[in-house]
């Protein structure tokens, strides 16, 4: 059961993890050992009694953008990239559910077989359930991003924060895989984030989160313990808010 006396300070989050963090050291699917590790850390932040919404990208097992660059039609394309997110919120509900969780993968697309269909009213119910929700299919568009998905699925759940885990530890002035003086920010507004088009999200999402004054922390997920230790309010990674 859930630990209602734990020093959490948030009660509901949108927890963003791209599709390529599910890989581990593989070049393409997921790999068992980090799907399991996650799935305990969000074990971890259930058990400190905080209601958790998920939402998964697809970029492990099909890239839309990088097709449609190739040629084929661009709304083709997100169409598959989609798919593939329902496939990565099956394996991670699976993951959850070894955990002993409650877990529910809600489609924007409708795939009646194998998963809900998306309705906001009822994924607030399930999260007052204490269940966790895996949404999936991004927003159900073509054009837009799972980002612009955890966006917006944040501000429709009223979740306090957007969580977004990278493989990096922050938001950085420029790619620290390229620049070794890139300097990180522990905290930058939302308009400093687009001005400087530092893209640790696309620029609809940064927006969404701005317009509704939605917090967004920014964080490496591949560090064990990180997702609790903002849970528990410590400052890990980047906040990006309003000046």
């Amino acid at each position: 059961m859930p630990n209602k006396s734990s020093s959490a300070v948030f009660k509901r989050v949108l927890l963003k993890l791209s599709g390529e963090a599910l890989m581990g050291d593989h070049d393409f699917g997921i790999d068992p050992a980090v799907i399991n590790r996650l799935a305990s850390e969000v074990n971890d932040v259930v058990q400190a009694g905080v209601q958790v919404g998920l939402v998964i990208g697809g970029g492990n097992i099909f890239r839309g953008a990088g097709l449609a660059e190739n040629g084929m039609d661009r709304a083709t394309a997100d169409y598959m990239g989609m798919l593939a997110t329902v496939m990565n919120a099956l394996s991670f509900q699976d993951a959850l559910e070894k955990q002993q969780l409650t877990a529910r993968v809600m489609s924007a697309l409708t795939i009646n077989q194998v998963c809900e269909g998306y309705i906001r009213r009822k994924a607030i119910r399930h999260l007052d359930k204490g269940r966790i929700v895996i949404f999936a299919a991004g927003t159900g568009n073509p054009y837009f991003t799972t980002d612009s998905a955890a966006s917006l699925r944040g501000i429709e759940i009223g979740a306090e924060i957007v969580l977004k885990a990278t493989k990096v530890d922050g938001v950085y002035s420029a790619d620290p895989m390229k620049d070794p003086n890139a300097e990180r920010y522990t905290r930058i507004t939302y308009d400093e984030a687009l001005e400087k088009k530092l893209m640790v999200m696309d620029a609809t999402a940064i927006a969404l989160c701005r317009d509704y004054n939605m917090p967004l922390r920014v964080f490496n997920g591949n560090t064990p313990g990180s997702l609790m230790r903002i849970i528990m309010g410590e400052d890990e990674g980047t906040l990006i808010e309003r000046g």
